[in-house]
């Protein structure tokens, strides 16, 4: 149990964070359209040779360096089918990488150190727009914001996807990234294409490169296989995605305790059609998102610029990360929970950065054009700034560096959940505060997909972010609550892993959960048959050749394992390997007070 520090210091650390709130707050407001955005993922040390590959966070899930013998960037379909052909007809390994490489799992990771990258960076033009058709074709490296901006310029608008603006079209479909709606085909990008080019491996006769234009209608198999593909199936090079006539949207957060939420979950989704949560299980409060279509004639020009991904001063992250790392060393669950309650309430009060005319925020509800509402991420569009502000993750400076667990738990389970969390939540109030640091648990309503690697039915998308140490080694204040969550969802309610999130244990034997993984294997190995584009990560992930887990001391600290054994935590600083708390199948590193039996297992 965390150490409870005295009223005086409580008052103090509230103080404290008040103070750096405030900082945090006037940065992000007066930064907006100032920053540094992101550099290219991919380093090469001469040229386009001798390269390394992350992600947006510098780090991916187990710490290694993924490297490549040389990176492409393809500016044409047709270039791109060069570099295919010359990658097959040469027997390499191929992955492909996207502009910011959003994906926390090695999804952009080839084998060995001869593999070659794809970027597509460059192939992101509009290919074609039919307003009468209701269709926009794009190619693979359009990033969603484009998407959403080339839509509006014909009167349309793609109805559903993820908040963050920075995703590209081809990533949304490697991982099947999705918004929150149970309503028409539901909240998947991958769910709204009716057309996929698709570059992969072919034999000599063909060049050693194939084009494949898939649709639902005359090639329905591969097209399923296509939709949701860890990149495994070759290159995305165009898609075709059906749209809507434009609406405006009319959106209220409320905040209320969560008393009822458990039957609130199983049915808000029903009653608004675009309609999420942010949950605070240790405050005991839920802030609903009541929001709705409503027709493009109604008054209104609001706009959602999510305070989260907005330019942040450099100087301000470096200080909240700082005292992040000295509430970890001194076990300061107040500190956390003060910080987690400030932060909540300041970004319930400022409508997390819903503005009714684009400048400030007087009112709800607020209405808005669709392509203004639906997205954001202000903080990739701007010039450089040499780093004096950047987006809150940016690995070049002190900035945010945490975990992400994020899984879907079928919404006839739900309510069960919710109450396994409450029961944690009972047993110490504060153990959740960690969440709250970062706005709490993000949740989103999913269908049924018919995509093979897509949705298995109606449910609720959890997305938890939580702190996650420089040092691999260093236990976690509360890690116990948080990898009980995970391995109650994951294993009790056979939850759903996100393909483009979480730590190495969530993808232990995913395979089994997806009824239609034998028809996904049997498209990739028609087109893929050499296995060009998979690699380690990819085999393991789709139950091909080998497994995530990796066993080694401290190896449950970080999701790579789930502890069987004291040495899998970290039993020199009191962190043992116990069952779970309300779930008793889960095995967690749990903190253990006692002095004797730690001393124990130094001899």
């Amino acid at each position: 149990m965390a150490s409870t520090s005295s009223p005086s210091y409580g008052s103090q650390n509230a103080a404290f964070w008040r103070t750096i709130f405030a900082l945090h707050c006037i940065s992000t407001l007066v930064f907006t359209t100032i920053s540094t955005p992101p550099e290219d993922p991919v380093k090469c040390v001469s040229g386009n040779t001798n390269c390394t590959v992350t992600n947006s966070y510098g780090v991916f899930p187990d710490r290694s360096t993924c490297r490549a013998a040389n990176v492409a960037y393809p500016t044409t379909e047709a270039e791109l089918i060069s570099v295919v052909a010359a990658a097959t007809k040469a027997g390499r390994k191929m992955r492909v990488t996207t502009r910011y490489s959003h994906s926390i799992t090695k999804l952009v990771c080839t084998d060995g150190t001869d593999g070659l990258l794809i970027s597509t960076n460059f192939l992101n033009h509009t290919v074609r727009a039919d307003a009468k058709a209701m269709t926009l074709t794009v190619e693979s490296g359009v990033t969603l914001r484009q998407l959403i901006a080339e839509a509006a310029k014909i009167g349309m608008a793609l109805p559903y996807a993820p908040y963050w603006w920075g995703l590209t079209v081809g990533g949304m479909m490697g991982t099947g990234a999705h918004g929150s709606s149970l309503w028409g085909k539901g909240s998947a990008v991958h769910d709204y294409v009716t057309e996929i080019r698709m570059v992969s491996p072919g034999s000599v006769n063909d060049g050693f490169a194939k084009v494949r234009v898939l649709s639902e209608t005359m090639t329905p198999n591969e097209f399923n296989a296509a939709k949701v593909s860890l990149g495994v199936l070759g290159v995305i090079s165009q898609v075709t995605l059906k749209l809507q006539p434009m609406f405006k949207r009319s959106l209220r957060y409320v905040m209320k305790n969560d008393s009822d939420f458990g039957d609130q979950a199983v049915t808000f989704g029903k009653k608004h059609e675009f309609a999420d949560f942010i949950w605070l299980p240790s405050q005991g409060k839920v802030v609903y998102r009541m929001d709705d279509r409503v027709a493009v004639n109604i008054s209104g020009n609001g706009l959602l610029d999510f305070m989260p991904f907005r330019s942040q001063l450099s100087a301000a992250l470096a200080i909240i990360r700082s005292s992040e790392e000295t509430q970890e060393r001194f076990r300061d669950a107040n500190g956390k929970c003060a910080g987690a309650t400030l932060i909540s309430s300041t970004l319930f009060a400022t409508s997390y950065g819903l503005t009714n005319n684009g400048i400030i925020f007087t009112g709800y509800p607020v209405i808005g054009s669709q392509n203004r509402m639906m997205s954001s991420g202000s903080c990739l569009d701007s010039l450089q700034d040499g780093l004096i502000t950047a987006c809150p993750w940016d690995s070049r400076i002190k900035s945010e560096f945490f975990h992400q667990t994020t899984f879907s738990i079928p919404l006839t389970q739900v309510k069960s959940f919710i109450n396994d969390i409450k029961s944690l939540v009972k047993i110490e109030s504060k153990s959740l505060c960690v969440l709250e640091l970062y706005d709490g648990i993000l949740m989103r309503y999913v269908t049924s997909s018919p995509a093979y690697l897509g949705k298995e039915t109606e449910a609720l998308d959890f997305d938890l972010t939580y702190y996650r140490a420089k040092n691999p080694l260093a236990p976690r204040l509360y890690e116990d609550f948080i990898e009980e969550i995970e391995q109650i969802a994951l294993f009790k309610y056979n939850a759903l892993p996100h393909w483009g999130k979480n730590r190495n244990l969530a993808f232990d034997g995913v395979i089994k959960k997806y009824n239609k993984m034998p028809a996904f294997l049997k498209v990739k190995e028609s087109y893929d048959p050499m296995g060009l584009f998979s690699s380690e990560w990819t085999d393991q992930i789709l139950g091909i050749k080998g497994n995530v887990t990796i066993i080694k001391d401290g190896c449950a600290l970080e999701g790579l394992c789930i502890c069987s054994e004291d040495a899998h935590c970290a039993p020199t600083k009191g962190y043992l390997c116990r069952p779970g708390k309300v779930y008793k199948e889960a095995r967690v590193c749990t903190r253990v007070d006692d002095i004797s039996v730690i001393q124990s297992l130094s001899y």
